[in-house]
C-alpha cells in the first residue's frame, strides 16, 4: 500500500535574531560617530548663522539637490535619533520658506520615524507579544482600537519625547498605515511653528539681532497644540459614550 505524500506544515523559519538587530546596531553606530565626529558642534544656532549664507547659495544654485540632501539627512536624523531635529526645521524654513520647509520636514521626519518605527517592530515585537501578560494585553488592545486618536495627540503636544513615540507604537502592533498617517498630520502644526520662526531669522539677522528659539513655544502656541489634540480625542470620547450606552 503505498504511504500518501506528507504536506509540510512547517512555517517559514523567523530571522536569527542577529539580522533582527544588525539595523539597531547600525542606528546605534551612526550615534556614536555622530558625536566621536564632533558634529554636535555644528547642530547650533551660531554655526546655522555662520553658514547662512553659503546654504541659501547652495541652495539657489542647486535647488533639488538641496531639498534631497536636506530631507535625506533629516530622515536619517530622525531614525537615528541624533540631535538638532528642531534646530534643522527652523534651517527648512530659513532656506525653503515657511510653507515648502514645513512640507520637507514633514515627509522626511516621517520617513525617519516610520524606518526606526519598523525595525523596532522587526527587533521586538514578537518577544514583547509573547511575554505580554493579559493585563497588557488589554492596555495594547485599547492603544490599538484608538491607535490614530493617540498617536495624533502624542504628535501635536510634546508630551513625551519624539524617539519614544516612534517605538512605543511598534510594540502595540499599531498598523504602518495608521502610524504614518497619524505621524505625517500630526507633526504638521509644530513644524510650520519652527519652520515660521526660520523663515523670519533673515530679518533678524538684516537688523542686527541675535538669533534665539526661546519663547516659540508661546502659551498661545501651546493652547492651540493642545486644543487640537483634545479635538482628535473626539472619537476616543464618543467610541466610549457609545460603548457604555449600548451596554
Amino acid at each position: 500500500m503505498a504511504t500518501p505524500p506528507t504536506t509540510s506544515s512547517a512555517t517559514p523559519a523567523a530571522k536569527p535574531l542577529w539580522r533582527r538587530l544588525l539595523p539597531l546596531f547600525v542606528l546605534g553606530g551612526l550615534f556614536v560617530g555622530f558625536f566621536a565626529a564632533g558634529l554636535d558642534r555644528f547642530v547650533s544656532l551660531e554655526a546655522l548663522q555662520a553658514h547662512r549664507a553659503d546654504l541659501q547659495g547652495f541652495v539657489a544654485a542647486h535647488a533639488v539637490v538641496a531639498v534631497l540632501i536636506y530631507m535625506a539627512v533629516y530622515a536619517l536624523m530622525v531614525a537615528a535619533s541624533l540631535p538638532g531635529a528642531t534646530l534643522f526645521t527652523v534651517t527648512g524654513g530659513l532656506l525653503f520658506g515657511s510653507l515648502l520647509g514645513t512640507a520637507y520636514t514633514v515627509v522626511a521626519a516621517t520617513i525617519g520615524a516610520t524606518v526606526i518605527f519598523l525595525i523596532a517592530r522587526s527587533a521586538f515585537g514578537d518577544a514583547l507579544r509573547q511575554k505580554a501578560g493579559r493585563r497588557v494585553e488589554r492596555l495594547l488592545d485599547g492603544f490599538r482600537d484608538n491607535a490614530f486618536s493617540y498617536l495624533l495627540v502624542l504628535r501635536l503636544v510634546p508630551l513625551f519625547p519624539f524617539f519614544v513615540v516612534n517605538v512605543a507604537p511598534a510594540f502595540a502592533d499599531v498598523r504602518l498605515r495608521v502610524y504614518v498617517l497619524a505621524t505625517l498630520i500630526g507633526i504638521v502644526p509644530g513644524t510650520f511653528v519652527y519652520a515660521q520662526v526660520g523663515a523670519g531669522f533673515d530679518s533678524v539677522i538684516a537688523s542686527g539681532g541675535s538669533l534665539s528659539l526661546s519663547g516659540v513655544l508661546t502659551p498661545d502656541v501651546v493652547l492651540a497644540l493642545a486644543g487640537l489634540a483634545l479635538l482628535s480625542l473626539i472619537p476616543v470620547a464618543y467610541k466610549y459614550w457609545k460603548g457604555r450606552r449600548d451596554a
